[in-house]
C-alpha cells in the first residue's frame, strides 16, 4: 500500500509550543592542505527539523499525541506544523511596536496569468533567502493592491498560490504584497512509539522527531 503524500491537517499547536529545532542545510566543509577552506552548499533550500517531545507536558497532552501519530501511521503521512519561532509573514511583533512593512512580492504587468507563489524572504547585507510558503493558514492571508487591502484575489492553502482577479492583473503597476501566517509541511520520522510511563501522569518519551517534507505540485 502506498500511503497518500500529505493529509492537510495541523499537529497540535500546544504540543508544538514546545518544539526543540528550526531550519537547517547542508553544507561540505573541505580544508585544505593550507589551512583554507572550500566550502560547498549542498542544499539550495534549508530543510527543517524538530523534536517535540518538550511540548508533551500532561497526560491529555500524551493522549492527543499518541492520536495523532497512530492516524498519520508513524511517517506514511506528512502534516501541518506550526513552528512557533517562524509562522508569520511579516515577522511578528511584540505589543506596542510598530507593526513591520509588508513586503512587496510581485508587481502585475498586465494581461499575465495573474498566480504567484507565497514567499518569505530573509535578507542583510550579505545575502538573500526567498522561502517558498506552500502551507498558509486558512483565515489568516490578507493580500494587499499598491499597500491597500484588497478581496480581488483566491488562495490555494495547499500550494500557497495567489491567483489575483482579473480586475488587478489585467492593469500594470499594481505592487502586490501578502501577510499571513504558515505551517511547515513535516513528518514524523520515527515509526516506532518509546513511551515509559513512569507513575500515574508521569511519562516520558525520549525523542520525536520531525522532519520537513518538500511539497510537489499535486501533492497537496
Amino acid at each position: 500500500m502506498v500511503a497518500s503524500p500529505f493529509q492537510e491537517v495541523q499537529f497540535p499547536t500546544n504540543i508544538s509550543y514546545g518544539a526543540v529545532g528550526g531550519p537547517g542545510f547542508h553544507t561540505t566543509v573541505l580544508t585544505l592542505a593550507s589551512g583554507f577552506e572550500r566550502r560547498n552548499i549542498d542544499w539550495s533550500l534549508a530543510r527543517a527539523q524538530y523534536d517535540v517531545a518538550h511540548g508533551v507536558k500532561t497526560q491529555d497532552d500524551l493522549n492527543a499525541l499518541i492520536q495523532f501519530f497512530m492516524a498519520r501511521n508513524g511517517k506514511a503521512y506528512g502534516f501541518r506544523f506550526q513552528d512557533w519561532t517562524d509562522y508569520t509573514i511579516p515577522d511578528a511583533v511584540d505589543p506596542g511596536d510598530s507593526a513591520p512593512t509588508v513586503p512587496v512580492m510581485f508587481t502585475t504587468v498586465g494581461a499575465g496569468p495573474g498566480t504567484f507563489q507565497i514567499v518569505k524572504v530573509y535578507s542583510d547585507v550579505g545575502n538573500t533567502y526567498t522561502r517558498i510558503i506552500t502551507k498558509p493558514q486558512e483565515g489568516t492571508v490578507t493580500v494587499y493592491n499598491n499597500g491597500i487591502i484588497t478581496a480581488d484575489w483566491t488562495c490555494d492553502y495547499t500550494t500557497g498560490i495567489i491567483t489575483l482577479g482579473e480586475t488587478t492583473y489585467s492593469t500594470t503597476g499594481h505592487a502586490i504584497s501578502v501577510s499571513c501566517q504558515f505551517d511547515v509541511p513535516v513528518r514524523f520520522d520515527i515509526d516506532q512509539m518509546k513511551t515509559s510511563i513512569n507513575d500515574y501522569n508521569n511519562f516520558s518519551w525520549g525523542q520525536i522527531p520531525l522532519v520537513e517534507v518538500r511539497i510537489a505540485s499535486g501533492d497537496g
